[in-house]
């Protein structure tokens, strides 16, 4: 397996395979996956979050069934999903960028549009386990994985296993507030940290310095203007912050970094790095997840997998 799945050359399916899909903010990826983690098939979709979660659903799972009749239905063991926000049967918590996507109830559409049994998991700790299996984070004891796209969160590794918390919901510090005094938080429907330093966030104040409503557009124009890059020196001294209190208290050998924003790799790590190695007393090695783009899928390939050798699917949050 590479850092991105690797695509099989045509060839007819005889073993078993699991369908893994991936939603984020902006898209849903979808792939059939063999045991030797080669992708047989795969989709991408958008999720054009402006028109709601029901029809983001109903076309992921029209455009999974038509990947599974094109790959071999009667070799399908079992189904992966990821999302945003803290997944359980009867919905999802903490997801507030598609309107809707709370009321899903993912695992039981799944299951009778599939007709397999479908572990969900929350996409970051999905990552989290793509990179303790097989990337970055392998053989690491005690490690981080920190996302950076539309959202922010990281999944923590202790002795091999990814932390999950009381309510599912350890690692989301895209709640985190920015100030003592400050009172709106997720029970308001809001998330300080992600508003502040997460992708579309940036992209959206990024506009008051010329950019075009895209984190992309700001990070290209801090290469040549001044403004935006001190724009963005301020926006990710203050992730850092908070990635250094999380390093303080998990301890972490290694971090991983995956996300949309990777796509600028060399602009936000050295800033990040810094305060690590400014404010960690043991300060972590900082790397690019080896799944920096598709970490979730991977993971929820990872998941499918775990249930069929285990008998029975996982319930991960």
């Amino acid at each position: 397996m590479t850092g991105s799945y690797e695509v099989a050359e045509p060839y007819e399916v005889t073993e078993p395979y699991v369908l893994a899909v991936d939603f984020g903010g902006t898209k849903a990826n979808i792939a059939a996956v063999d045991g030797a983690g080669r992708t047989l098939a795969a989709q991408r979709l958008p999720m054009l979050p402006e028109r709601g979660a029901e029809q983001a659903l109903v076309r992921t799972l029209d455009a999974a069934r038509a990947l599974i009749a094109e790959v071999g239905a009667d070799r399908l063991g079992a189904a992966g999903v990821a999302s945003p926000g803290i997944v359980h049967r009867d919905g999802v918590l903490l997801a507030p960028n598609v309107p809707g996507w709370s009321g899903l109830r993912l695992q039981d559409r799944f299951e009778e549009a599939l007709g397999v049994a479908t572990v969900c998991a929350t996409d970051v700790k999905a990552a989290t386990l793509a990179e303790a299996r097989w990337g970055q984070l392998r053989g690491v004891p005690t490690g981080m994985h920190l996302n950076i796209g539309t959202g922010i969160a990281v999944g923590v590794l202790v002795g091999g296993s990814v932390l999950t918390g009381a309510h599912g919901a350890a690692g989301e510090i895209g709640y985190n507030l920015r100030r003592v005094d400050g009172h709106s938080g997720p029970h308001e429907g809001r998330a300080p940290l992600e508003e502040w330093s997460g992708g579309r966030a940036i992209g959206e104040r990024g506009r008051s310095i010329g950019g075009d409503g895209s984190a992309a557009s700001v990070f290209g124009k801090a290469r040549t203007d001044p403004t935006a890059r001190a724009f963005l020196t301020e926006t990710l001294g203050e992730l850092g912050l908070h990635l250094a209190n999380a390093a303080i208290l998990v301890d972490p050998a290694r971090i991983t970094v995956g996300g949309g924003m990777v796509e600028s790799a060399e602009q936000v790590l050295p800033p990040l790095a810094e305060v690590l190695r400014r404010a960690v007393p043991f300060p972590p090695e900082l790397v690019v997840a080896r799944f920096a783009q598709d970490g979730a899928l991977v993971g929820a390939a990872a998941l499918a997998w775990d249930s069929l050798r285990d008998g029975e699917p996982l319930a991960v949050p």
